[in-house]
């Protein structure tokens, strides 16, 4: 039955049901071959002719969430950075700490000086030999791109920023770069232009193998908005209180007793944490 369903996209455009694409996504997620095709028969079972890829992606989380908790987590990792919001500052909290990560020294939300005017800028990295202005483009819903009229703006931005960083004393040595992060992709003419002017695109699975998705993969820089034993009031009151990063709740678990959890749901939690940083 599978094979002659219709899917829509957040676009709306309309596609062939593909079972393979469906447990390859699981499959990234972390399900084992075998848990991929429990997952993909019990859906299978359910769609029905011109179901959404939303209405999909909803029924194999609630699956996964039933099977394996911290494979659901990463199920949901985009959905999950989403939900970084509503005001995207968390957004940025979040590409500082990845960034930090990389080894990078990093300040979020900072107001910068350029040549002409000051500019507030969402995260300035820094080595001894480097310097980044990142700008974060934040989307809290599916099917929106970021367009070209992005890195236009970001990339004036920058330039008046470099001016004023290449004549600071102290800074001769380094090189300046400007990137651009963003949750969702970027459009074709977005890529383009930055790739012209030398700005640095990070978008969801942009650069191949080197997204944001592969960034979070690849340091265990999991939100808290993946966890699956939180509520969503939860998660935005940790939000609310700074805590972004599952690590955070690891390297202090005192940080869930303002959310009035009992200690067995504590540790239950922080066992789905202890998963998915690895």
């Amino acid at each position: 039955m599978g094979e002659h369903l219709l899917v829509e996209k957040y676009s709306g455009e309309k596609e062939a049901f593909d079972p393979e694409k469906l447990r390859a996504s699981l499959q990234r997620a972390g399900a084992s071959p075998a848990l991929a095709g429990k997952v993909e028969m019990a859906l299978q079972s359910s769609l029905e002719d011109g179901v959404t890829t939303r209405e999909i992606y909803r029924k194999a989380f609630q699956l996964l969430r039933k099977y394996q908790r911290s494979t659901a987590a990463r199920y949901s990792l985009k959905k999950a950075i989403m939900e970084l919001g509503p005001s995207g500052y968390p957004f940025e909290q979040f590409v500082g700490a990845v960034l930090e990560n990389m080894g990078y020294r990093v300040a979020v939300g900072q107001v910068v000086q350029g040549q002409c005017v000051q500019h507030e800028v969402d995260v300035v990295a820094s080595n001894d030999h480097q310097q980044f202005m990142v700008e974060c483009k934040y989307y809290n819903s599916q099917g929106k791109y970021c367009n070209v009229r992005v890195p236009l703006y970001i990339h004036s931005r920058f330039q008046d920023i470099e001016k004023r960083w290449k004549s600071t004393p102290g800074m001769e040595k380094r090189s300046f770069h400007g990137w651009v992060v963003t949750n969702t992709r970027f459009t074709s003419d977005a890529i383009d232009y930055g790739k012209c002017v030398g700005l640095r695109m990070v978008g969801w699975d942009y650069p191949r193998r080197e997204g944001l998705k592969d960034m979070v993969e690849k340091t265990g820089l999991f939100p808290v908005t993946v966890l699956t034993l939180l509520t969503g009031k939860q998660k935005q009151d940790l939000l609310k209180n700074g805590v972004v990063l599952c690590r955070q709740l690891l390297d202090r678990p005192g940080l869930l007793d303002t959310l009035g959890l009992t200690r067995t749901k504590i540790r239950k939690i922080l066992d789905e944490a202890g998963d998915l940083v690895g």
